[in-house]
C-alpha cells in the first residue's frame, strides 16, 4: 500500500518580510518581547514604549522583531495595529512556554513572556533578544515552588537575553543559584555587582564582568564553540541618573508583596499585579525607571546584534 503523500506544513513562526530578509542575510535583528507591552505597563505608555524600542534597535543598526502570536500565528516582527492590540485588548493571554500550544491551537493573541519569546526567536533565527528584566525564583519559593520558566528556557535555547538583571520583586540570590546550576553564563557590564532591575546593586557579585558588546558577541561565539546549547544573560545595569535606590525601592516591594499575599493572587497573575502596584507606590517613578532601562538595554542589545553579525 502507497504511503500518501506528505502535506506541506506551515511555518512555526511567520516573519515579516524584513525580518526574514535580514536573518536570510545574516545582518542583525533583534527580538522583543510583547508582553511588557500587554502586561507591564498602562496604555497608552506601553504602544509609545514598544514604538520608540523598536526605533532605537533601528538608529543602532539593527532590525526589531517583536514577537507575539496573533490569531494562533506566531509573528516576529509586529505591525502598529498589532501592537495597538496587545497594548489594549484584555483577552491578550501573557503566554509561557507553556501556553503557546494552547493559544496556537485555538486561534488566540498571545503576549510571549521572556521564556516564550526565547523559544519563538530561536525558531526564527534570532539570536539576540532584549527584555527588560528577567525572572527567577519568587521569594517564598520554598512554599509556593513558583519560579519562572525563564530560568528552564535559559537552560536549554540558545539566545543571548540583554536584561537590567534578575526584577527587583524576586529572589535575586536563589536565581543566580539556578542560573548557575543550569550552567547559564552571566555576564555583567562594566560592573562587578548584579545588577537588581531598578537599582544597579543587589549585594549579590556578578558571575563575570564584560566591557561591551564585542566581548559579549566574542562570548557567544566560544559559547557556541563549546557545543553550549543554554541561552546567556547580559545584565545591562540601569543607567545612574535612572535608578531608584535600593534602600528606596526594597520598602515599596515590602509594601507590594504584602498587599498580593492579601489579594490572595497567585500565578501568572503575580509579576503583572506587583509592577502594577509598584507604579502606584512610587507615583509613577518605576514605571520611568522601566522605560529608561528598557531604552539602555535596546541599545546594548543593537550593539551585541551588529557585533555578533560582523564575527
Amino acid at each position: 500500500m502507497t504511503a500518501p503523500a506528505p502535506t506541506p506544513s506551515t511555518p512555526p513562526i511567520r516573519l515579516t518580510e524584513e525580518v526574514a530578509t535580514a536573518v536570510a542575510e545574516g545582518r542583525p535583528v533583534v527580538a522583543l518581547e510583547s508582553t511588557i507591552i500587554s502586561h507591564g505597563m498602562p496604555y497608552p505608555d506601553n504602544v509609545a514604549m514598544a514604538l520608540e524600542v523598536e526605533g532605537i534597535v533601528r538608529e543602532h543598526g539593527a532590525v526589531p522583531a517583536t514577537i507575539a502570536v496573533l490569531d494562533g500565528v506566531p509573528r516576529a516582527g509586529l505591525d502598529h495595529d498589532a501592537l495597538e492590540l496587545l497594548a489594549r485588548d484584555p483577552g491578550v493571554t501573557k503566554a509561557s512556554v507553556r501556553d503557546l500550544p494552547h493559544v496556537v491551537a485555538r486561534g488566540g493573541h498571545g503576549a510571549t513572556t521572556v521564556a516564550a519569546t526565547m523559544r519563538l526567536a530561536a525558531l526564527a533565527g534570532i539570536d539576540v533578544f532584549v527584555t527588560g528584566g528577567l525572572g527567577g525564583v519568587h521569594r517564598g519559593a520554598a512554599e509556593s515552588l513558583d519560579v519562572s520558566a525563564d530560568l528552564t528556557e535559559l537552560a536549554v535555547t540558545p539566545v543571548t537575553v540583554v536584561c537590567a538583571g534578575v526584577k527587583s520583586i524576586l529572589d535575586i540570590g536563589l536565581t543566580l543559584e539556578v542560573l548557575e546550576t543550569n550552567g547559564v553564563p552571566v555576564m555583567v557590564v562594566g560592573s562587578d555587582e548584579f545588577p537588581a532591575f531598578y537599582s544597579r546593586v543587589s549585594g549579590h557579585a556578578a558571575p563575570s564582568r564584560i566591557e561591551s558588546a564585542a566581548d559579549v558577541a566574542a562570548a557567544m561565539t566560544a559559547a557556541r564553540g563549546l557545543g553550549l546549547r543554554s541561552g546567556l544573560v547580559v545584565a545591562n545595569p540601569i543607567p545612574v541618573a535612572d535608578e531608584i535606590p535600593a534602600a528606596e525601592i526594597d520598602g515599596v516591594i515590602a509594601r507590594a508583596l504584602a498587599d498580593l499575599d492579601a489579594l490572595g493572587i497567585g500565578g501568572k497573575d503575580v509579576t503583572p499585579y506587583l509592577l502594577k502596584r509598584i507604579v502606584e507606590l512610587t507615583d509613577g517613578a518605576s514605571l520611568v525607571a522601566n522605560i529608561a532601562l528598557v531604552r539602555h538595554n535596546a541599545r546594548l542589545g543593537a550593539a551585541i546584534a551588529s557585533a555578533h553579525a560582523a564575527r
